[in-house]
């Protein structure tokens, strides 16, 4: 179709919609006629070329407004600019601006010092003219802050008055300080005194050695002195006492047994000697009584044995050799047998420092990990067997000891750890990574598998009945996944891995982080 030929049929269209033949009606109909006979005009493409230069929001104004022509196109244009107004635009964001800074100076003057740290550098980032990128950063700065907020260390002062989580003020005025003669100031340091002197009173009086128990609690005091305030650690610190105070009588009774046996071999020999001596004086006559009397008496005191077994080496020392070669032959066994004793303490701390399996889970401990992770990282170097790491945690883990005690805490480890083993694939290893975080090692698998096996575990937990002495404890899991082929080494892999679970903890717990290709 030629170009008069348009125009004819525009023309007409005019006549047929009763138009008046006007410059605007005329080029609506011209350019609704080329666009039906498919020809390209250039002046009918002025309103789309226009409209790709504004902003997503105008065009998409202009579709729902249904702008068809170049006329509705400047009334649209027009409207628009006198709604618009520069001046009070401008003061309204600079009075949003001010508003913020004051904001921030207000929580800069509170008592938090996070929050004020913070604070103070949203106020310098603001006063530099920051971009859009920086503003978004600050603004989940914000967010974290908010999310991972704990006021729970006002429940302390509950003991001394009532706590006001929403009244600061309030709260230390309500607080009953004439009654601690001051002593609230030097709290901390009253608790790190009554702590060393704990700690010492755990110190071997009787026994030869502390036990494993009482040496990790003296440790834990020692680096945490405000343990000392809970309910479970008083428990713990009771049950230390008592284990000390067994230990103690376990020690007299191995005494008492041993200076028992010495005696009563004594005095079989004096015995012996005394009856086979022909110079036998009124002296040892007396020891010999004694030493069968004391065979049968019924209490024993360390003072009275130690005189007698004295009067007894003296009378030895005059009346015979032959006791004292037995004795020297003795002596040189008991130094064989404590030769033999120290070797087996040797080789027992070797099987100890050897052991590959966490005492509490019964799963892989951190050496044996590591061993494994060499394992991996030599089948990927040399035969490209990629393997993905799934970084566990347990969420808010502390609260449970708080809580429930520190048997509580353990047994949800141990929980943990069968479901884990239930989980996983003969392929796969699986340990305790240290305190509540754990880690797995998946064969032959991408982070995508690797997050399929952590969401699992995520679910189990989630349903899963974690019972102590008949209370229920809700437990979840956070993890992070990161597979070996996407990081430059071992080490960045397992970092990584540890990020995604940080990320999980900051974005909400109780989730699955890894990279989303």
């Amino acid at each position: 179709m030629t170009i008069q030929a348009i125009i004819n049929s525009a023309i007409k269209r005019l006549k047929a919609e009763g138009k008046l033949l006007t410059p605007d009606f005329y080029a609506e109909a011209f350019c609704k006629e080329a666009k039906k006979a498919k020809m390209s005009v250039e002046d009918c493409n002025h309103l789309d070329k226009f409209t790709q230069m504004l902003n997503k929001e105008y065009q998409k104004d202009l579709k729902n407004y249904r702008i068809n022509t170049m006329h509705e196109f400047l009334r649209f244009l027009i409207s628009k600019l006198n709604r618009t107004n520069p001046n009070q635009s401008t003061q309204i964001i600079e009075s949003q601006a001010l508003l913020t800074k004051r904001i921030l100076q207000v929580v800069e003057a509170l008592h938090n010092k996070e929050a004020a740290e913070l604070a103070k550098n949203t106020i310098d980032m603001l006063s530099t003219g920051a971009d859009v990128g920086q503003l978004d950063n600050f603004r989940q700065r914000w967010v974290n802050f908010l999310t991972t907020y704990d006021d729970t260390f006002l429940e302390k002062l509950k003991a001394i008055g009532s706590v006001e989580a929403d009244d600061l003020r309030k709260t230390i005025e309500n607080l009953n300080l004439s009654s601690m003669d001051g002593s609230l100031v030097d709290s901390e340091a009253c608790l790190t005194k009554a702590s060393k002197l704990l700690v010492a009173s755990f110190v071997p009086s009787i026994a030869s050695s502390v036990n494993e128990t009482i040496a990790d609690l003296s440790e834990k005091i020692s680096k945490e002195p405000t343990l000392l305030e809970s309910e479970s650690m008083e428990k713990e610190i009771k049950q230390a006492i008592s284990l000390r105070i067994a230990l103690d009588k376990k020690s007299v009774k191995e005494m008492i047994e041993s200076i028992d046996g010495v005696l009563d071999k004594l005095s079989l020999r004096l015995i012996d000697m005394i009856e086979k001596s022909d110079n036998s004086n009124e002296e040892i006559q007396v020891i010999k009584k004694e030493l069968e009397s004391y065979s049968v008496e019924s209490e024993t005191n360390f003072k009275i044995a130690h005189k007698k077994l004295y009067t007894i080496a003296i009378a030895l020392e005059k009346n015979t050799n032959l006791l004292s070669k037995d004795l020297k032959g003795h002596n040189e066994e008991v130094s064989v047998l404590s030769k033999k004793v120290r070797a087996l303490e040797k080789e027992l701390e070797h099987v100890k420092k050897e052991s590959k399996e966490d005492f509490l889970t019964k799963l892989y401990n951190r050496r044996a990990l590591d061993d494994f992770l060499e394992i991996k990282e030599a089948e990927f170097k040399r035969y490209d067997r990629n393997f993905s790491i799934v970084m566990f945690d347990l969420d808010k883990f502390k609260s449970v000891n708080d809580t429930y005690g520190h048997e509580a805490g353990d047994a949800v480890l141990s929980a943990f750890a069968k479901i884990l083993k239930k989980e996983c694939r003969t392929v796969d290893v699986v340990g305790r990574y240290g305190g509540e975080e754990f880690l797995a090692i998946l064969s032959e698998t991408d982070t995508k598998g690797g997050a399929v096996f952590a969401e699992k575990v995520r679910v189990h937990v989630e349903k899963s009945r974690f019972m102590y002495k008949g209370q229920r404890i809700n437990v979840t899991v956070s993890s992070g996944v990161s597979e070996r082929k996407n990081h430059v080494s071992l080490q960045a892999t397992i970092n990584s891995a540890d990020e995604y679970l940080y990320l999980a903890k900051t974005n909400g717990r109780n989730r699955v982080e890894y990279k989303k290709s």
